[in-house]
């Protein structure tokens, strides 16, 4: 089982985004360190808590400061970007980082609606989504679907799709082009099982992926004692119920654990459900019956630790299981 990192530059309380995109780095170092197959960076717009809204300068950046471990978009939301601008990005990126970058795609505008039209989009722009996977993957692929336009770079890299997605939809595109798929059971785990056997039943091969490869993706929070990590998980679930229940107030504890206790803080709850909370051995034990209750071909989590020094341990802790050697 391979193991990756989604990351998105959390802003913590009292940093500036600075301060995230700079400990971004330490974190994919760890990573790398610990064995990670590869670290992702999710597109997301007028977060102030949320630092990796410049997906692919976020990858350049980390890129420069590591040596082999795998980078990409977790994702780029394509909606929000020309296919072509994309594929100029990340032919660029794979230019400079060969073999090391993967490109993530998904369907949302990881925005709110004035956010929507401050990106100069329209709320049908969502609607061309297969159409501009097909004309990216053209670009990449140097099999242009635009007669004379080609991406320079980017021409050719065959740089790694996968689709992502927290729907059937996703599942059924990605099994429709034949391209590997990643759910987002993270934070949106209520159609996690019924994605995978869309994606397994009715996956078309391609040439690229003869077969399917799903990578599915859960909280993580690690440390030396069950208490220590539930006091962390603790504070992770604050984090949201402040984030997504009071934005713009500033809310002690108790009033936390309140919204919490309400059917608006059941959500939040709900939302971490595939969280993996504990010890290195708990942790292992939880991310083990996940991908066997999912048939998974890689699980990627995201550190939900608040501080960035408990999310660097957390990784540190819980290294990738190692290969099985060939007989």
């Amino acid at each position: 089982m391979k193991y990756s990192l989604l990351d998105i530059a959390a802003v913590g309380r009292g940093e500036t985004p600075a301060d995230a995109l700079h400990g971004a780095v330490p974190l994919a170092q760890a990573a790398e360190r610990s064995g990670y197959e590869r670290v992702w960076y999710a597109e997301h717009h007028n977060m102030p808590q949320i630092a990796s809204a410049a997906t692919s300068v976020v990858i350049a950046h980390v890129a420069a400061h590591t040596e082999r471990i795998r980078l990409g978009a977790g994702g780029v939301m394509l909606p929000n970007h020309s296919p072509l601008v994309i594929a100029e990005q990340f032919g660029t990126l794979a230019a400079l980082h060969p073999d090391r970058i993967d490109l993530g795609l998904g369907r949302a505008p990881g925005a709110d609606h004035n956010t929507m039209r401050a990106l100069r989009l329209v709320p049908q722009a969502s609607d061309a989504f297969p159409q501009d996977v097909l004309e990216l993957q053209g670009y990449l692929t140097g099999n242009s679907r635009i007669p004379g336009v080609r991406a320079t770079p980017g021409d050719g890299s065959n740089v790694p799709l996968y689709i992502l997605g927290s729907s059937l939809f996703g599942a059924q595109l990605a099994a429709t082009l034949g391209l590997p798929y990643a759910f987002a059971s993270h934070f949106a785990p209520a159609a996690l099982y019924a994605a995978v056997e869309t994606y397994r039943t009715e996956y078309r091969p391609s040439a690229q992926h003869p077969e399917s490869y799903l990578i599915v993706a859960a909280n993580l929070i690690a440390a030396s004692s069950s208490d220590e990590a539930h006091d962390q998980y603790l504070a992770s679930l604050r984090w949201r119920a402040q984030r997504f229940i009071a934005p713009g107030h500033e809310l002690t504890d108790p009033e936390l654990d309140a919204l919490l206790a309400s059917p608006a803080g059941s959500k939040v709850r709900d939302m971490m459900r595939h969280s993996a909370v504990g010890t290195p051995d708990q942790v292992h034990a939880h991310l083990t019956e996940l991908a066997e209750q999912t048939g998974a071909d890689e699980l990627i989590v995201a550190p939900a630790a608040t501080r960035r020094e408990d999310r660097i341990r957390a990784v540190t802790l819980i290294r990738a299981p190692a290969p099985v050697p060939s007989t």
